[in-house]
């Protein structure tokens, strides 16, 4: 394979000798050819000493590595990469296709493969590529998830991701199939040809799995619910009743399929709605609040508006709380730090003015790691509240 050469500017090593997985564009001091979106690079210092290999972003990150010493076969590289991240899933126990049979596969930096989701469906698996780098190795990747795991059908959505209007969301390999999954036990229809993200919110299994633990006679209310996990798993747990509510009446209608198919629609009710609407004039009843609602904060310039929406969230749902009921609020954004979060539902807490206090901080299960030298991977985080 082709490589440009960059290199650094002096003392701009430092973050690359510390295996950070970016380079910014900044500390470059050139390349040996000017570059096009997705071009491999070959990185070394400015004494000329080889640092890394990865591959070219327009933009402020520059350079997104791959590794840290030269990769000469891409391919077998790629095929290395996901058979050490499966085998790690099947270590942890994530792939047991008689209770679980849906996990996240490869996590961007965690699996030394940014720019890259894989989730696995059953027997299809569901490629987004955030970057042109590794959509140029789409088929490869494709392949080796084939060949590594036991897929086999691979649906690419990088069309939803990319900002390139010839990318199209498509099966590049395999046949459509059918879509439902099991988690936990519980099963779910997943659609992940048009659905939210690659068709299922795989991160919050473990938060889902405790709503279970503590719904028994409760009545819960599942704000921005999507297609109902958080639903199904407190009504498994013996909730007395639950309602679900989201924007998207498609959403509602899947939330409601899910429900019925795990024999709960007796104890539920879909409700097509605004959130902050219904948030504003819902009843004084529920036990238990889930928000988790879509990333208020895509990048980093909107970082303050966002926290301001989480605020004003929380100070909603706070304000229709009784003694003893509990909060179960989620941030899904990266650029929104778990002090920061933390921060923005204190600031609610102060304004409803009731006695409150945290039980429980939630985060991302182990199938989506986060690699110790590139904490930004870390973007799921919740806080259990409870109003005393």
């Amino acid at each position: 394979m082709k490589l440009i050469q960059a290199t650094l500017k002096k003392g701009k090593d430092k973050a690359v000798l510390r295996r950070h997985p970016w380079v910014f564009s900044g500390a470059i001091a050139h390349f040996d050819e000017t570059p096009a979106d997705g071009d491999w690079i070959a990185l070394q210092s400015h004494e000329g000493k080889v640092l890394a290999t990865g591959y070219y972003s327009p933009g402020s990150i520059a350079i997104r590595v791959l590794d840290f010493k030269a990769i000469t076969n891409i391919a077998e590289w790629i095929q290395e990469r996901i058979t050490l991240a499966y085998q790690s899933r099947q270590n942890l126990g994530f792939i047991a296709p008689q209770t679980t049979n849906c996990y996240r596969l490869l996590f961007a930096e965690a699996d030394m493969l940014p720019g890259l989701i894989v989730d696995i469906y059953n027997q299809t698996a569901v490629i987004q590529c955030h970057s042109l780098g590794m959509y140029k190795l789409r088929d490869t990747i494709a392949k080796a998830v084939v060949a590594v795991t036991e897929v086999k059908a691979v649906f690419d959505k990088s069309g939803d991701t990319l900002k390139d209007k010839t990318i199209n969301n498509k099966y590049v390999l395999g046949s459509p199939s059918d879509q439902w999954v099991v988690e936990n036990g519980h099963q779910f229809s997943i659609d992940w040809e048009t659905g939210q993200k690659t068709g299922f919110f795989l991160d919050q299994r473990d938060n889902r799995q405790f709503v279970s633990t503590i719904s028994k006679g409760k009545k819960v209310l599942n704000a921005f619910s999507y297609s109902g996990g958080f639903s199904v798993y407190a009504l498994s747990g013996g909730a007395r009743v639950v309602d679900s509510v989201d924007i998207s009446a498609s959403a509602i209608a899947l939330c409601n399929k899910n429900v019925a198919q795990n024999g709960f629609e007796d104890r539920h009710q879909g409700i097509v709605a605004d959130g902050f609407d219904y948030l504003k004039s819902m009843d004084e009843d529920y036990d238990i609040i889930i928000l988790d609602p879509p990333a208020f904060a895509k990048s980093q310039r909107v970082t303050h508006n966002a926290l301001v929406a989480y605020k004003r969230l929380n100070a909603m749902a706070m304000k229709k709380m009784r003694t003893g009921s509990k909060l179960l609020t989620f941030s899904c954004s990266q650029h929104i730090t778990a002090p920061l979060f933390a921060d923005a539902v204190r600031a609610a807490a102060i304004e409803v003015g009731k006695p409150m206090r945290v039980l429980h901080r939630f985060t991302q299960p182990m199938d989506h790691p986060m690699n110790i030298f590139h904490p930004e991977g870390e973007y799921l985080k919740g806080l259990l509240i409870e109003i005393l």
